[in-house]
């Protein structure tokens, strides 16, 4: 109901480019109210609007690579836990292999 009577006082003002609008306390909160309730709005349609994805699932091929790479990892790790040289490449390459088969 304000908006409009505000837009017209300022179509009215003229040529200034900083048009002096006065208003009260009352129609300021008012104004203030009907510009945070759009937003609240705006963001309760969005979330609404938005779904979950779902992740997808691990294929058949994918748990038999990782249980593969699980158990051939530690022939390419060292004593402390940190890969030998080229150790996840090699790894990975045998993992792939076992899966295949």
């Amino acid at each position: 109901m304000l908006l409009p009577q505000l837009l017209l006082l300022l179509a009215l003002q003229g040529e200034d480019k900083m048009p002096n609008v006065t208003m009260t306390l009352e129609e300021y909160e008012a104004l203030k109210r009907l510009i945070t309730s759009e937003r609240e709005s705006e963001g309760s349609a969005q979330a609404i609007r938005e779904k979950k994805k779902t992740p997808r699932k691990a294929s058949a091929y994918n748990k038999r690579y990782a249980t593969n790479f699980r158990k051939v990892s530690l022939k390419y790790k060292t004593k402390s836990g940190s890969w030998k040289k080229d150790g996840f490449k090699r790894a990975q390459r045998e993992a792939h292999k076992l899966s295949r088969k």
